[in-house]
């Protein structure tokens, strides 16, 4: 069944956070995003120019809609909007029909920018919100205006310190337990970009999507930073200020549980036709280590293909690469001098193949299956 995700959270204008980017890592991990929204806002990644709260009334009333027709399997909470709404949000997830969903808790109180996103008020109302909470995601400066570890942690909620304001080269992220201190810690190089805006709430949607399929706590949080930090690496540059980050475009990059086949090594026995063979193709070369006969491709879907001088015997299996213009890709690659045992034409199973063998006579098929790679008629 699909992961049902509930965000009670602000909406951001310029698409950054809030909840824009809580659906879009919600829906690239999986999952079915449903939204409560508690505050307009008119922002870009300058900052923030206007907040419009929405009352406490119909944000009850967006979580009482799904609740009700779709059903919670975990609720992800961001900005909050005002402390009636953070008291009234947190009675309404003790009721019984949402009483098993996992919350996960990103206590938002100041935008990437600088922007005061929570007063006085509805920082002191978040102790009803961490009462409920099964993870808290502070960043450092919001744990220190909660009270610190210990005063989380009474709460009866876990807490996960995010490190990214912290100093130095090093990004260090704790998983503390009541009564048990830290039980788990994830290190890992700073990626230095201005393009960050929503990492926070990135990371919390990732972790509540990964609850809401089942997954336990830790793998869970494992799992979200790895999409984090795929997403900061993919982030599309953006505006003149704090970017919006790349959840969109985070392809095959092990973030689902199962063999997922998204790489493959084809031997060859001469480096420089193969590159120039798979760049004609009109893949990516990635990685080019001639010193050593590896050359890595990749295709838009974001799957790799490497070739490696010596390593096994050539011609021993088939490569597919799939275009949704075939008969255009392949007149393109005729023209250019590409030879073809097969030109396109229509198999008795759904797909239209050309067939063709690289430089070093490994075994290719161009193809264009459409729903019948995943769904033939025959599927089991």
């Amino acid at each position: 069944m699909t992961a049902r995700v509930l965000i009670i959270a602000g909406s951001d204008s310029g698409g950054g956070a809030g909840i824009q980017a809580d659906i879009k890592t919600v829906t690239m991990l999986g999952g079915h995003a449903m939204t409560a929204i508690t505050a307009i806002t008119a922002q870009n990644t300058f900052g923030v120019q206007g907040v419009h709260p929405v009352p406490t009334a119909m944000v009850l009333a967006q979580i009482d809609s799904v609740a009700f027709d779709i059903g919670v399997d975990a609720v992800k909470i961001g900005m909050i909007g005002s402390a009636e709404t953070a008291a009234a949000v947190a009675a309404r997830l003790t009721q019984p029909d949402l009483a098993q969903a996992a919350v996960v808790f990103d206590p938002v109180m100041v935008a990437t920018s600088g922007s005061v996103l929570a007063d006085a008020a509805t920082i002191d109302a978040f102790r009803a919100l961490l009462n409920r909470a099964m993870v808290a995601t502070p960043n450092l400066p919001e744990l220190e205006a909660l009270g610190g570890e210990d005063a989380v942690l009474a709460h009866g909620c876990s807490l996960l310190i995010k490190g990214g304001h912290a100093e130095g080269e090093t990004v260090v992220d704790r998983l503390l337990e009541t009564g048990e201190g830290e039980v788990a810690r994830w290190e890992a190089p700073r990626i230095d970009t201005r393009h960050s805006h929503g990492t926070g709430c990135t990371l919390a949607s990732a972790i509540a999507t990964g609850l809401a399929q089942g997954m336990p706590l830790e793998p869970a949080i494992a799992r979200a930073r790895d999409f984090v930090r795929l997403s900061l690496l993919d982030a599309p540059g953006l505006g003149s200020g704090h970017g919006p980050m790349g959840q969109q475009f985070v392809r095959n990059d092990g973030l689902f549980t199962g063999p997922a086949l998204n790489q493959i090594t084809l031997p060859t026995s001469d480096y420089a036709a193969s590159v120039a063979f798979y760049k004609q193709m009109g893949l990516t070369q990635i990685v080019d280590s001639a010193d050593n006969g590896y050359a890595r491709f990749e295709a838009t879907n974001g799957v790799t293909l490497s070739i490696h001088v010596g390593d096994g015997v050539a011609g021993g299996a088939t490569t597919y690469l799939e275009s949704g213009a075939l008969d255009a890709w392949v007149a393109y690659l005729a023209r250019r001098g590409v030879r073809f045992e097969q030109m396109p034409q229509d198999e008795s199973w759904g797909w239209r193949e050309a067939r063709l063998t690289d430089p070093a006579g490994n075994r290719l098929c161009l193809y264009q299956a459409g729903e019948y790679r995943r769904y033939p008629p025959w599927r089991a």
